[in-house]
């Protein structure tokens, strides 16, 4: 019997999917990454019968990145990024995605690829087909081998629909993307690693880790800097408005509109008051009755989605797209990234409709609009991408929780308002005369509800109150009088606003969009205030400054929609690759250069905003060259800077740093420090100089004294290491962080909590004869002690000595009993004696040691 192997885009499509093509029938066993499973059934394919296997990635399977040396920031002058070799590199590691397709896919006959239906999909199609290619009988790349699922919502009718009409993966959405993100790295990474580099070397104010470019990011955060601009720039204006009441006969007060609207000159304004102030009757002349309309919406896309759940739901908009992905995922809404909104001719809008029939919130509007026959929905937007976002099935507020159910019944919602009928209302404007001034005085009565019953937030609230009057009917004028008013500034941009420029300009796509909003807010570039109003910080109002200054083209919109303009020219195959890579990567090259060349115009923008490392902190440790106090710089990112030496120290990041026991580095003659994420977390000690100048070649850098490896200092693995870690390939090292001792491993996050209530706990020189792990000593306050027969001190290994077992963590404990066979190799103890270090300073340290 041939196999065919399937692949969705997230475990949950992929169980979901299994479900609908083997009518519930699949066996389902965990995949050998433990991230994904596989689903298994008999069916047939090509009038043969064939055993289907469906499995799932995580998103992405390669990500882009620069060949190994051009990511050392020290090393790399970034001008080389526009022209350095790429590669593709596994996106998550840890998941070994490329192995786990590898080992499905061996002895396939036939690939269907059920990734997600935009241009992202189509590229992660080729990640999959690249990585099963060796592993399957046929060539992937032939027709008759791989083969591309098209659907629009997780339902029976159209994934079985979807079955039927498999199609082939389009080679050029991919390649689309293929250069978008080659553009991105090579322009994001060339620019940010300068100006990082630039500025916090400068300043210790930034608050900022990174002070990142994007060719999408900064023309976002440039509309938010334009509205502050306007904000601070702006001079009120006073202005005089003439104000007239009327009463009705009946003592009904009508306050009268001016139509010259506005003065701006007090004298003339005046000139009016007096003209009329002694006339007490208001002449009818002109009474003028119209219907007006509120038209239903248009169907849903993605950028709408996103304005409303900004604006009317409080949610931002990359929060709001994950929630409509796992409503999507679950079958109960449709595709939620689109840009049409127009429904297709043949789309069952009466199918759709009468699902929502029994709800307890909008059955009784549904049944009423089927009874009396849908509206024709609006003739919207065709993009040739997607339906429109509609539900898929009824969902109640109890099954649906939190955020989840406030996007469905928007959903929901919006999709029956579309069917709905328009909401009418008569305008009635009647028009006095007072003098020689013209007055007029509007009232709104509701003539049809229509779309509004089911989308009430925007309904027409209470019928204003009109008069019945004829033309020359004459009522009472009074309270004569002239007001002061006063122009006002335009308020910060909304979240939603700022989806619409983006949108009108051509900024990302409706998938990146909410990326580049959240970007924006991550790098402190902006704040969200109050209606989630985008607020930028002054980081972020002299970047864009200074970008104007230098090349305002950097920070305008025009210069990304001509990228895309041509990134959709490769869509659709109008546009060669490599032609439209090549000339927008020498654009920006020159455009870089010259900004390197002219970075003096931002930072005097900065000197003025910002303050100098010299003056940045406070003194915490000395410094191993003179010997001075270095400052500590806890805005982000943490770092000491001596200034006397003019050099600066990198530090753990997220963390509390201080002296730790005012301990020297035999190495280099800095006082040592102790970072710590928490008291549930774990910490070591540090050299500063050693953190950013590894002095032993294996040693990277970034890391603490836990992983050095000198082969006599009390605070190295050496020294400190018990054994291996089963999790990774770093070493289970004691923590310093008495009195709650603990074992954490130098690479990654395991931690062992270790005799709770002792005194003192050391790493002995002597290994476990039995598992390798170097032995530990316990001692312990007699009244405290934890040890058998009331002993307040013992030597033994922690894994094998059963009376330990009750003082450990037990499910890490077992756990490291498998590495603990590494213990001694783990610690490397001796095979790093002879290695010498690299650095210079550290080399002179170490000759006198």
């Amino acid at each position: 019997m041939k196999s065919a192997l399937m692949v969705a885009e997230k475990p949950s499509l992929a169980q979901n999917l299994a479900n609908i093509l083997s009518n519930g029938k699949c066996n389902t066993n965990k995949g050998s990454n433990s991230a994904c499973a596989i689903h298994e059934w008999n069916g047939t394919f090509k009038n043969e019968p064939v055993r289907f296997k469906m499995t799932s990635v995580c998103g992405h399977v390669m990500s882009l990145d620069f060949t190994g040396k051009y990511n050392n920031w020290d090393k790399v002058d970034p001008i080389e990024l526009f022209s350095c070799p790429t590669e593709k590199k596994e996106a998550m590691p840890r998941l070994r995605m490329p192995a786990f397709l590898a080992q499905e896919a061996r002895g396939c006959d036939y690939l269907i690829l059920w990734l997600d239906c935009d241009k992202e999909g189509e590229n992660i199609c080729f990640e999959v087909m690249s990585c099963v290619q060796p592993y399957m009988k046929g060539d992937v790349y032939s027709p008759q081998v791989t083969y591309r699922a098209r659907f629009s919502a997780i339902t029976d009718k159209d994934i079985k629909a979807a079955m039927l009409n498999l199609i082939r993966p389009n080679e050029n959405e991919s390649r689309s993307v293929d250069a978008r993100q080659e553009l991105d790295l090579r322009i994001g990474c060339a620019f940010t690693r300068f100006q990082t580099k630039y500025f916090q070397g400068r300043y210790g104010d930034l608050d900022a880790s990174l002070i990142s470019y994007g060719p999408c990011q900064t023309p976002t955060l440039g509309f938010c800097v334009q509205r502050h601009d306007e904000i601070q720039t702006f001079k009120p204006e006073t202005y005089w408005v003439l104000r007239v009441t009327a009463s009705t006969s009946e003592g009904r007060e009508l306050p009268l509109e001016w139509k010259r609207v506005r003065s701006f000159e007090k004298d003339i304004a005046n000139m009016f008051l007096a003209g009329i102030k002694e006339i007490k009757e208001a002449t009818v002349i002109n009474i003028q009755a119209k219907e007006k309309v509120k038209p239903r919406p248009a169907a849903l896309n993605t950028v709408e989605l996103m304005r409303v759940a900004s604006a009317g739901l409080g949610m931002g908009p990359h929060h709001a797209m994950q929630v409509a992905e796992r409503l999507y995922t679950q079958g109960y809404i449709s595709y939620p990234r689109t840009e049409t909104t127009s429904y297709p001719e043949n789309y069952d809008l009466i199918g759709m409709l009468r699902q929502q029939q029994n709800s307890s919130k909008w059955g009784s509007d549904v049944r009423a609009i089927i009874a009396n026959g849908i509206n024709k929905p609006k003739k919207g937007h065709d993009a040739g991408d997607h339906p429109p976002i509609t539900p898929m099935k009824p969902a109640s507020e109890s099954e649906l929780e939190g955020d989840m159910w406030r996007i469905y019944d928007y959903v929901t919602r919006h999709f029956i308002a579309t069917l709905s009928r328009d909401c009418k209302y008569l305008s009635t404007t009647i028009t006095f005369q007072v003098g020689s001034e013209t007055f007029t005085y509007t009232g709104n009565t509701l003539v049809d509800a229509g779309y509004t019953e089911i989308m009430h937030w925007q309904a027409f609230g209470k019928d204003e109150f009109v008069p019945v009057l004829n033309v020359d009917d004459i009522l009472r004028a009074h309270d004569h009088r002239l007001v002061e008013c006063q122009t006002s500034p335009p308020d910060y941009l909304t979240e939603s606003e700022v989806i619409t420029l983006m949108e009108k300009h051509g900024i990302g796509t409706d998938a990146s969009i909410p990326v580049h909003i959240n970007n924006i807010c991550q790098r402190n570039y902006v704040n969200v205030g109050s209606g989630r109003r985008l607020v930028p910080t002054s980081l972020g109002v002299v970047l864009v400054h200074g970008y104007q200054k230098i090349d305002p083209e950097l920070v305008l919109p025009t210069m990304r929609s001509a990228v895309e303009e041509q990134l959709n020219l490769i869509a659709v195959g109008r546009a060669d690759f490599h032609a439209v890579l090549a000339h927008t990567t020498e654009i920006f090259r020159r455009k870089f250069q010259y900004f390197v060349r002219s970075i003096e115009a931002m930072d005097q923008l900065f000197e003025v905003s910002f303050s100098s490392l010299k003056t940045s902190g406070k003194a915490l440790s000395r410094c191993g060259k003179c010997r001075r106090y270095m400052r500590y710089i806890q805005a982000k990112p943490a770092r000491l800077h001596c200034s006397h030496c003019d050099d600066t120290y990198a530090l753990p990041q997220n963390g509390t740093v201080r002296i730790y026991r005012e301990l020297k580095c035999p190495l280099d003659d800095f006082e040592l420090l102790s970072w710590s994420s928490g008291s549930k977390g774990k910490s070591f000690p540090l050299c500063p100089y050693c953190y950013n100048h590894p002095p032993f070649r294996d040693m990277k850098k970034g890391f603490g004294c836990n992983s050095c490896t000198h082969p006599t200092c009390p605070y190295g693995v050496n020294s400190t290491g018990v054994s291996g870690c089963v999790e990774c390939d770093g070493v289970l090292v004691l923590d310093p962080s008495a009195p709650k001792w603990k074992l954490a491993c130098n690479r990654c996050d395991v931690i062992i909590n270790i005799f709770e209530d002792a005194s003192r706990v050391a790493v002995c020189e002597t290994a476990c004869s039995a598992c390798g792990a170097q032995l530990v000593s316990v001692e312990y306050r007699a009244e405290r002690t934890r040890l058998p027969a009331a002993l307040t001190d013992m030597t033994a290994c922690l894994y094998c000595e059963p009376s330990f077992s009750a003082l450990v963590e037990k499910h890490r404990a077992v756990s490291s009993r498998g590495g603990g066979a590494r213990g001694r190799g783990g610690r490397a103890r001796g095979k790093h004696r002879n290695k010498q270090p690299k650095d210079k300073m550290a080399q002179l340290a170490a000759y006198f040691v």
